[in-house]
């Protein structure tokens, strides 16, 4: 049987200097998601149009995946990967970004 290899992540801790050493945060969620309350500078591409869309993604950076508690953003992490991309599944997702206390951009009225 073939060794199962995890998908690789990060702790929500180590976004911020991973972003300021030049890697992208990549919001894997639906608009509706998105629109109740994003981090910043992250970008959305819906998981729902990723393979549509994964094309418009530069590989000469970082990926940083994040979805609301991990897992899509894993599949999407995995996706990356598969198609030779730098990128990494952001562990907890949203949920642990807030309660790390980290910055959010708030729901539009």
């Amino acid at each position: 049987m073939p060794e199962f290899e995890p998908t690789p992540s990060v702790e929500v801790d180590a976004v911020p200097a991973l972003m300021a050493a030049g890697a992208q945060l990549l919001d894997v969620r639906e608009q509706y998601e998105w629109d109740a309350g994003h981090a910043p500078d992250a970008r959305l591409i819906p998981m729902s149009e990723f393979q549509e869309r994964a094309s418009t993604l530069s590989q000469d950076i970082q990926w940083l995946v994040i979805c609301q508690s991990g897992v899509r953003s894993d599949r999407v992490t995995q996706y990356l990967l598969l198609e030779g991309y730098d990128a990494v599944n952001v562990a907890g997702g949203m949920n642990a970004w807030q309660a790390a206390g980290f910055d959010v951009v708030p729901a539009r009225a």
